[in-house]
């Protein structure tokens, strides 16, 4: 019987965990996330794209676990404010603001502006120990809206009106944002070709080399 391979999703966030297991179901992979483990190290997002963020957190989940391991960055890009808040999308408030904090700063850097066109990125990352890596990614358009709306969903999806559905991404069902989402095509193209990933994890994984010993005879 084939054993499956391992692939450890680089968060302690139980829900992301669970979705992408769903995702993966079917294929030969055990799905672990950092909640499976001890306290490891926290990789510095210090990157100035989501290639390099997400990287940094799975290449160092990758090396300290010994492991596969699979991250994602992703953020809100404003056209009208120069890409903001991108890479910092998670911080741009600070490190102590909420959801609805970091909601209510775009809104009032917002006000007054036309242009509204907004787009959702997601990058993820696919390490091994040996720093190798493999990157997916999707983005999703829509537009900020004057005011925050609906009650699901996390982040910025209260302001981020989707017009294929007149509606935010707060406004939708977790399986109608999953279908449309920046994190939900990256995945998608991720299951598209994890029968080639699961070969490449193959090909980069050292193999166990059983060695002969020969006894030497002192007669």
């Amino acid at each position: 019987m084939e054993t499956p391979t391992p692939l450890v999703i680089a968060t302690r966030n139980s829900g992301k965990a669970a979705e992408i297991k769903d995702l993966l179901r079917g294929f030969s992979v055990e799905i672990r996330s950092l909640a499976d483990f001890g306290p490891i190290p926290e990789a510095e997002e210090n990157g100035e794209t989501f290639e390099e963020n997400a990287y940094l957190k799975a290449s160092l989940t990758a090396r300290v676990l010994g492991m596969t391991a699979m991250a994602d960055d992703s953020g809100l890009v404003v056209e009208a404010l120069d890409g903001a808040p991108g890479v910092h999308s998670a911080r741009f408030a600070g490190p102590e603001a909420t959801d609805r904090d970091r909601c209510e700063i775009i809104l009032q850097k917002m006000r007054g502006i036309t242009d509204r066109r907004a787009s959702f990125q997601c990058v993820l990352s696919i390490a091994v120990p040996t720093g190798a890596a493999l990157t997916y990614s999707g983005h999703c358009e829509g537009r900020i809206s004057e005011k925050p709306a609906g009650e699901n969903g996390f982040g910025y999806d209260p302001i981020f009106y989707y017009p294929p559905l007149r509606r935010t991404f707060a406004q939708l069902t977790r399986e109608e944002k999953n279908r449309v989402s920046h994190r939900g095509r990256a995945l998608e193209e991720l299951k598209q070709e994890f029968h080639k990933v699961l070969v490449w994890i193959d090909q980069q994984t050292p193999r166990q080399q059983n060695v002969i010993c020969h006894h030497l005879s002192h007669d």
